[in-house]
């Protein structure tokens, strides 16, 4: 199967994180929606416990943003989903990126009311 052209000169993009208790991914869209780049705290070459510390979410995210930037990205809108250590990673990277930041979203999905609880234990 032959490979992909790579993309090339896209200037703006989202980045979706999502930072769960055991890894950290990183996912760099064009603004239709196609992945562009991507990386975790696995890709890093971060693995068992310390994936899921907020130093490999740092390097993981650095990662993929350094490729997007090698692309041309120049601004992002950033999409932050999950309850893990990566969440409060992704601020410090952005500072220090040198990328225009137009959004920043928490989309956390979150019940509205959650599942049935189970039966009622009778006897």
């Amino acid at each position: 199967m032959p490979k992909k052209p790579a993309v090339t000169n896209i200037r703006s993009g989202n980045l979706f994180i999502t930072a769960t208790f055991n890894n950290t991914l990183a996912t760099i869209t064009d603004l239709q929606g196609k992945v562009v780049c991507w990386g975790s705290t696995g890709h890093s070459g971060f693995k068992g416990a310390r994936k899921s510390t907020p130093f490999a979410a740092t390097t993981a995210i650095e990662a993929t943003v350094r490729k997007a930037k090698e692309m041309g990205l120049t601004s992002l809108q950033v999409f932050i989903k999950g309850p893990g250590s990566g969440r409060d990673a992704v601020l410090g990277v952005m500072k220090t990126s040198g990328l225009k930041i137009t959004q920043l979203a928490d989309i956390t999905p979150i019940p509205h009311n959650g599942c049935r609880p189970r039966k009622r234990r009778h006897g």
